[in-house]
């Protein structure tokens, strides 16, 4: 069974970068998709970005694209977000998550597409 542990968050102030990470025990973690969601009080859960099992394909959010970037690295288990140009609105408890089901090339938007979830981050962005 897979277990995904976040790390990186923090409290920044609007404009800085802050890089998130996330890593894998258990499981195979080279056929998984993989994830970055976020969540702000009182909101709903929000796509931030996935990337595939290989790293060929990855998808952002509206909110966060040219400013997120998501990678992994398969033999270190790790699936990284790079946050830049940060801003008030990107506060949230930011969560990562495997695609355990995925095939070649999927890249999901959707929260129920993955099931195993970390227990997130925190990140504050001060204005």
């Amino acid at each position: 069974q897979v277990q995904l542990v976040e790390s990186g968050g923090g409290l920044v102030q609007t404009g800085d970068s802050l890089s998130l990470s996330c890593v894998a025990s258990g499981g195979t973690f080279g056929y998984y998709a993989m994830g970055w969601f976020r969540q702000a009080p009182g909101k709903e859960r929000e796509f931030v970005g996935a990337i595939s099992r290989a790293g060929t394909v990855r998808r952002y959010g509206d909110s966060v694209q040219n400013r997120f970037t998501i990678a992994r690295d398969n033999n270190k288990r790790t699936v990284s977000l790079q946050m830049n140009n940060l801003k008030p609105e990107d506060t949230a408890t930011y969560y990562c998550a495997a695609d355990v089901n995925t095939v070649a090339g999927a890249a999901d938007r959707r929260p129920e597409a993955y099931d195993v979830w970390g227990q997130g981050t925190q990140v504050t962005v001060s204005s």
